[in-house]
């Protein structure tokens, strides 16, 4: 029976006390989710803003974040005090963690200074079509840790700004258009000129194409079975694919209406009988030991 009032009175003085911190509980969770739901209508609020100002979409989704997050952060300080937790041992607890965390992150961390380098310095943007880290492809988001990419051929590529921001980054899209370089070969017996002609009329045609800089057909390398022409044009971005693969066939279908012969490497076998190579051989060697006696 004592045993029984011990446990009586220890759980009664439990129960005293977590009614007297009940109030301080509520209080507490009430905090969180209003701070919550106030931290919610700001980030909305700012998002309006930015829509309004018409900012760069990769600053804004940087500074929504750093709002966002910034928010919490203090919003998980005030919890934690109102909850009756020291102040002072809070930033040492925080320190602390801060030092572990980071010594553990290294990785992350060199992702999140890239990441803010990439946001600050802008190289690219949204919509860009970049080349970078093997990948090639068009940028979709731009967060603190990770570059998201949709390739040619749609798949995602999620690149590490630590290494992004450390390595060379070709951004195809940065001057609104292109230049073009194709290839086409003709005999050695064609007309250079009139192969000239027929390639530059095909490029004066297309609208697409920009007159400044001017395109410009040039003879570009006599090669071993063929006079190669290079085609060099600025096109935007928009059309620069299209353009490319209109441009390939009609500049092979246009030149073979013209007479001109596209040629293919070839190369020239000869071929000897075995036998009498060998007939000849055997008397040669007979001949000189003839002389020799």
């Amino acid at each position: 029976m004592d045993k029984l009032d011990n446990w009586g009175k220890i759980a009664g003085e439990y129960a005293d006390k977590f009614i007297s911190y009940l109030p301080t509980l509520i209080g507490a969770l009430l905090l969180l989710f209003v701070g919550l739901w106030v931290i919610k209508l700001i980030v909305k609020y700012v998002e309006k803003l930015f829509q309004k100002k018409d900012y760069d979409e990769t600053l804004e989704l940087f500074a929504l974040n750093a709002i966002r997050w910034g928010l919490r952060i203090i919003l998980f300080v005030l919890v934690i005090t109102q909850l009756g937790v020291q102040s002072a041992s809070l930033v040492a607890a925080i320190g602390a963690a801060g030092l572990a965390i980071g010594l553990a992150m290294q990785g992350s961390l060199a992702n999140l200074a890239g990441g803010v380098l990439l946001i600050v310095l802008k190289p690219f943007k949204v919509g860009d079509w970049i080349e970078a880290q093997g990948e090639s492809g068009s940028v979709t988001e731009i967060n603190l840790f990770y570059t998201k990419i949709n390739t040619f051929g749609n798949q995602r590529a999620v690149i590490p700004n630590g290494q992004l921001s450390n390595n060379n980054i070709i951004n195809y899209s940065y001057n609104g258009t292109r230049r073009e370089n194709l290839s086409f070969g003709i005999s050695y017996d064609d007309d250079i000129k009139k192969a000239k002609e027929v390639l530059m009329n095909m490029v004066k045609e297309r609208e697409e194409i920009e007159k400044d800089p001017e395109p410009q057909v040039l003879v570009a390398e006599l090669g071993d079975n063929s006079v190669n022409f290079s085609v060099r044009y600025f096109a935007k971005n928009s059309v620069f694919w299209d353009l490319h693969w209109y441009m390939i066939e009609e500049g092979k279908i246009r030149l073979e209406e013209a007479g001109m012969t596209i040629p293919y490497p070839q190369r020239d076998v000869y071929l000897y009988d075995q036998t009498k190579m060998n007939g000849t051989i055997e008397k040669k060697i007979k001949e000189s030991k003839e002389n020799k006696d």
